[in-house]
């Protein structure tokens, strides 16, 4: 019988890898922009919703933490090779994402350019801890 008191360990894992060279909103922007979409492809990331004391209902929230590293524009663009390679669930943010305002202009941005040519400023992926650990080898956790 499981112990509540039993730390839980998840055997997947959710990352977020930014360019180290960002300003901190677009850092900020770009997280919640990137893991936005995990949980609509993989909706068991998503856990029960909340409420208080006073029975406010509030929205759930990944039943994991999301964890959030920092990388150089060379370690980004090899865990975005990896994570294709892997072939795990994955988002993108590229530079030109900064000066655009919807949706729609930003999937025409990403669609506009080869895999291999985006200039990519931050990544989510989701999959086995041990898969997003190669992913992200050469990243540090952010500060």
């Amino acid at each position: 019988m499981e112990s509540v008191n039993e730390p839980v360990r998840f055997e997947t894992k959710i990352a977020v890898v930014l360019r180290d060279d960002l300003k901190v909103w677009q850092r900020l922007n770009m997280t919640a922009f990137l893991v936005s979409g995990i949980g609509r492809e993989v909706p068991e990331v998503i856990g029960d919703p909340y409420s208080d004391a006073d029975d406010t209902v509030y929205l759930p929230m990944f039943r994991q933490p999301v964890l959030v590293f920092e990388a150089s524009k060379e370690t980004l663009t090899r865990s975005h090779g990896r994570a294709i390679s892997r072939g795990v669930p994955l988002s993108v943010f590229t530079t030109d994402l900064f000066t655009t305002n919807n949706d729609r202009d930003n999937r025409a941005a990403v669609r506009a350019v080869h895999r291999d040519q985006l200039d990519l400023v931050g990544m989510a992926v989701y999959g086995p801890r041990n898969a997003v650990d190669k992913i992200v080898k050469g990243a540090r956790m952010h500060p």
